[in-house]
């Protein structure tokens, strides 16, 4: 069976209706990203931070999986797929896919701030000072904030490296380390890359200059043929 690798980013998660940390109207817009994804950020105010991903929490619970999020899961039914994305909402797991990677962590988590491999899921949206891993130590959440180590990359990396079929969506492949997984991908693998402005990449991708909610289920429709 075929492996299909997904590098999936933030614009397939803005058509469920969450906003990209990089467009004007995105969460940045009120927030430093040095007060609320930083681990300095931490230290100095962990009210501050953990208001911010509260609010997101929020917004995710709302979302719903798009056209794009279901089409992949299609997939599943003739290859092997293994989603790899730099977003940390749950859209592609609620959708059904049944392997997923994620690069920056993952919203719905917590971790603790004593043992980073204490992982547990976060019921509802909320997670506030005084939650207390078994340790006795505060929760965090369980995002890799900019200036920590990316844990999942070498392993991304691998997952890349054997892959017979590569497709980029939803990422301008502008956010490093991350961008440089397509740096890994076969020679003779076959690469999409689905985007309405689609960036340069190297000239054996095939651009597909779509959202990924148009986008996806075209291209999962030709690869099921």
């Amino acid at each position: 069976m075929k492996h299909i690798v997904v590098l999936s980013g933030a614009g397939i998660s803005a058509e469920s209706g969450l906003r990209t940390f990089r467009d004007s109207d995105g969460l940045w817009e009120n927030y430093r990203i040095e007060d609320v994804a930083t681990p300095e950020a931490w230290h100095k105010d962990p009210a501050l931070v953990l208001d911010f991903y509260n609010q997101r929490r929020v917004q995710l619970l709302t979302a719903k999986p798009n056209k794009g999020h279901l089409a992949l899961v299609e997939l599943e039914r003739s290859y092997q797929v293994t989603i790899i994305t730099q977003n940390v909402d749950d859209l592609h797991e609620r959708a059904g896919s049944s392997t997923v990677i994620h690069l920056h962590g993952e919203l719905r988590k917590s971790r603790s701030t004593l043992n980073p491999k204490l992982i547990y899921d976060i019921d509802g949206w909320s997670l506030n000072l005084g939650d207390k891993c078994e340790l006795g130590s505060q929760l965090r959440p369980h995002i890799v904030w900019f200036g920590e180590m990316v844990p999942e990359l070498e392993r991304a990396a691998e997952i890349v490296s054997a892959a017979d079929i590569i497709i980029v969506t939803g990422t301008s492949l502008a956010v490093y380390p991350a961008a440089r997984l397509i740096d890994y991908t076969p020679f003779d693998c076959r690469k999409y890359i689905i985007d309405p402005k689609a960036p340069r990449v190297h000239s054996s991708f095939r651009v597909i200059q779509q959202t990924a909610g148009d986008g996806i289920p075209s291209l999962v429709e030709e690869l099921l043929c």
